[in-house]
Protein backbone atom coordinates (compact mmCIF):
# COMPACT_ATOMS: atom_id res chain seq x y z
CA UNK A 1 0.00 0.00 0.00
CA UNK A 2 0.99 3.09 -0.73
CA UNK A 3 2.09 5.50 2.20
CA UNK A 4 -0.61 8.34 2.55
CA UNK A 5 -0.36 11.51 5.13
CA UNK A 6 -2.05 10.68 8.69
CA UNK A 7 -4.51 12.48 7.88
CA UNK A 8 -5.10 10.99 4.81
CA UNK A 9 -5.16 7.45 5.58
CA UNK A 10 -7.86 5.47 4.53
CA UNK A 11 -9.84 3.61 7.00
CA UNK A 12 -10.51 -0.06 6.13
CA UNK A 13 -14.35 -1.53 6.06
CA UNK A 14 -15.84 -4.33 8.33
CA UNK A 15 -16.57 -7.51 6.80
CA UNK A 16 -20.24 -7.38 7.53
CA UNK A 17 -20.67 -4.07 5.71
CA UNK A 18 -18.17 -5.79 2.61
CA UNK A 19 -20.63 -8.31 2.74
CA UNK A 20 -23.50 -6.14 2.42
CA UNK A 21 -22.51 -4.14 -0.31
CA UNK A 22 -21.40 -7.64 -2.27
CA UNK A 23 -25.37 -8.78 -1.54
CA UNK A 24 -26.90 -5.67 -2.89
CA UNK A 25 -25.06 -5.96 -6.33
CA UNK A 26 -25.98 -9.58 -6.28
CA UNK A 27 -29.52 -9.17 -5.83
CA UNK A 28 -29.59 -6.98 -8.58
CA UNK A 29 -27.07 -8.98 -11.25
CA UNK A 30 -29.03 -11.96 -10.02
CA UNK A 31 -32.93 -10.58 -10.60
CA UNK A 32 -32.29 -9.73 -13.67
CA UNK A 33 -30.17 -13.13 -15.06
CA UNK A 34 -32.90 -15.02 -13.25
CA UNK A 35 -35.53 -13.39 -16.60
CA UNK A 36 -33.50 -15.73 -18.35
CA UNK A 37 -34.73 -19.03 -16.59
CA UNK A 38 -32.23 -21.82 -16.25
CA UNK A 39 -28.90 -22.63 -17.98
CA UNK A 40 -26.07 -20.69 -19.64
CA UNK A 41 -28.30 -17.78 -20.96
CA UNK A 42 -28.85 -16.93 -16.83
CA UNK A 43 -24.53 -17.64 -16.38
CA UNK A 44 -24.19 -15.40 -19.51
CA UNK A 45 -26.48 -12.40 -18.37
CA UNK A 46 -25.38 -12.89 -14.82
CA UNK A 47 -21.65 -12.20 -15.96
CA UNK A 48 -22.10 -9.88 -18.35
CA UNK A 49 -24.34 -7.68 -15.79
CA UNK A 50 -21.51 -8.28 -13.37
CA UNK A 51 -18.71 -7.00 -15.48
CA UNK A 52 -20.73 -4.59 -16.13
CA UNK A 53 -21.77 -2.80 -12.67
CA UNK A 54 -18.49 -4.49 -11.03
CA UNK A 55 -15.93 -3.52 -13.52
CA UNK A 56 -16.89 -0.81 -16.14
CA UNK A 57 -18.89 1.35 -13.29
CA UNK A 58 -16.22 0.89 -10.93
CA UNK A 59 -13.87 1.94 -13.51
CA UNK A 60 -16.05 5.41 -13.51
CA UNK A 61 -17.79 6.07 -10.52
CA UNK A 62 -14.45 6.87 -8.50
CA UNK A 63 -14.09 2.91 -7.17
CA UNK A 64 -17.83 2.46 -6.19
CA UNK A 65 -20.25 -0.02 -7.68
CA UNK A 66 -23.91 0.44 -6.65
CA UNK A 67 -23.76 -1.64 -3.28
CA UNK A 68 -20.52 0.15 -2.36
CA UNK A 69 -22.31 3.19 -3.29
CA UNK A 70 -24.81 2.10 -0.71
CA UNK A 71 -22.50 1.04 2.16
CA UNK A 72 -20.27 4.38 1.60
CA UNK A 73 -16.96 2.28 0.50
CA UNK A 74 -14.64 2.36 -2.60
CA UNK A 75 -11.96 -0.07 -4.18
CA UNK A 76 -8.44 0.91 -3.71
CA UNK A 77 -5.54 0.24 -6.12
CA UNK A 78 -2.70 -1.49 -3.35
CA UNK A 79 0.14 -0.22 -5.23
CA UNK A 80 -1.37 3.60 -6.09
CA UNK A 81 -3.95 4.43 -3.59
CA UNK A 82 -6.47 5.39 -6.78
CA UNK A 83 -9.54 3.35 -8.65
CA UNK A 84 -8.14 0.31 -9.69
CA UNK A 85 -7.43 -0.27 -13.48
CA UNK A 86 -9.69 -2.25 -15.77
CA UNK A 87 -7.46 -4.83 -15.80
CA UNK A 88 -7.02 -5.10 -12.21
CA UNK A 89 -10.83 -4.86 -11.61
CA UNK A 90 -11.84 -7.45 -14.24
CA UNK A 91 -9.03 -10.33 -12.62
CA UNK A 92 -10.55 -9.30 -9.12
CA UNK A 93 -14.25 -9.55 -10.23
CA UNK A 94 -13.84 -12.67 -12.90
CA UNK A 95 -13.41 -15.18 -9.96
CA UNK A 96 -15.88 -13.49 -7.36
CA UNK A 97 -18.68 -13.27 -9.72
CA UNK A 98 -18.02 -16.54 -11.19
CA UNK A 99 -18.89 -17.75 -7.12
CA UNK A 100 -21.50 -15.24 -6.40
CA UNK A 101 -22.96 -16.52 -9.13
CA UNK A 102 -22.79 -20.18 -7.86
CA UNK A 103 -23.64 -18.71 -4.36
CA UNK A 104 -27.15 -16.87 -6.16
CA UNK A 105 -28.13 -20.29 -7.87
CA UNK A 106 -27.92 -22.49 -5.30
CA UNK A 107 -29.87 -20.24 -2.71
CA UNK A 108 -32.86 -19.45 -5.47
CA UNK A 109 -32.68 -23.34 -6.21
CA UNK A 110 -32.90 -24.27 -2.87
CA UNK A 111 -35.76 -26.98 -1.74
CA UNK A 112 -36.07 -29.92 0.25
CA UNK A 113 -34.58 -32.05 -2.58
CA UNK A 114 -31.86 -29.80 -3.57
CA UNK A 115 -30.56 -29.14 -0.29
CA UNK A 116 -27.44 -29.59 -1.80
CA UNK A 117 -27.43 -26.44 -3.52
CA UNK A 118 -25.75 -24.95 0.21
CA UNK A 119 -22.47 -26.06 -0.83
CA UNK A 120 -22.10 -23.97 -3.22
CA UNK A 121 -21.91 -21.21 -0.95
CA UNK A 122 -19.01 -22.72 0.30
CA UNK A 123 -16.56 -20.79 -2.23
CA UNK A 124 -17.80 -17.65 -1.47
CA UNK A 125 -17.09 -18.87 2.47
CA UNK A 126 -14.00 -19.58 1.58
CA UNK A 127 -12.99 -16.66 0.22
CA UNK A 128 -14.32 -14.52 3.26
CA UNK A 129 -12.14 -16.77 5.72
CA UNK A 130 -9.21 -14.89 4.18
CA UNK A 131 -10.39 -11.73 6.02
CA UNK A 132 -10.63 -12.93 9.09
CA UNK A 133 -6.80 -13.83 9.56
CA UNK A 134 -6.58 -10.94 11.88
CA UNK A 135 -5.08 -8.19 9.40
CA UNK A 136 -6.35 -4.90 9.80
CA UNK A 137 -7.25 -4.67 6.18
CA UNK A 138 -8.82 -7.80 6.62
CA UNK A 139 -7.91 -8.44 2.59
CA UNK A 140 -9.99 -11.61 0.90
CA UNK A 141 -8.40 -13.92 -1.73
CA UNK A 142 -9.36 -12.24 -4.60
CA UNK A 143 -8.04 -8.71 -2.91
CA UNK A 144 -4.50 -10.06 -2.71
CA UNK A 145 -4.88 -11.53 -6.28
CA UNK A 146 -5.50 -8.44 -7.76
CA UNK A 147 -3.57 -6.08 -4.70
CA UNK A 148 -6.48 -4.03 -4.11
CA UNK A 149 -8.27 -3.28 -0.58
CA UNK A 150 -11.60 -1.38 0.57
CA UNK A 151 -11.59 1.08 2.16
CA UNK A 152 -14.28 3.78 3.60
CA UNK A 153 -15.92 6.85 2.07
CA UNK A 154 -17.56 9.89 2.38
CA UNK A 155 -19.33 9.53 -0.87
CA UNK A 156 -22.61 6.95 -0.71
CA UNK A 157 -26.03 6.98 0.57
CA UNK A 158 -25.04 5.33 4.46
CA UNK A 159 -27.45 2.39 4.41
CA UNK A 160 -26.34 1.03 6.57
CA UNK A 161 -26.38 3.70 9.12
CA UNK A 162 -30.06 4.46 7.82
CA UNK A 163 -31.26 0.98 8.62
CA UNK A 164 -29.44 0.89 12.47
CA UNK A 165 -31.32 4.20 12.82
CA UNK A 166 -34.68 2.76 12.04
CA UNK A 167 -34.13 -0.38 14.33
CA UNK A 168 -33.52 2.14 17.21
CA UNK A 169 -36.91 3.98 16.59
CA UNK A 170 -37.91 1.21 16.52
CA UNK A 171 -36.67 0.12 19.25
CA UNK A 172 -37.67 2.92 21.30
CA UNK A 173 -41.46 2.95 20.32
CA UNK A 174 -42.14 -0.71 21.06
CA UNK A 175 -41.09 0.17 24.31
CA UNK A 176 -43.41 3.12 24.79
Amino acid sequence: MTRLPPTQRPVPVPLWRRGAALGIDALGVGLISSFMGVGWAQLFVFGVGWLGMRVVLVSRNRGQSLGRWAMDMRILDGGRGGTPTLQDLTKRELGLGIVTFWAFWGITHLSPTTAWALLLLIPLGGDAIFALNGSEWGLTLHDRFARTFIVESRRGYSLDMKVQKLVADLRSRMKK
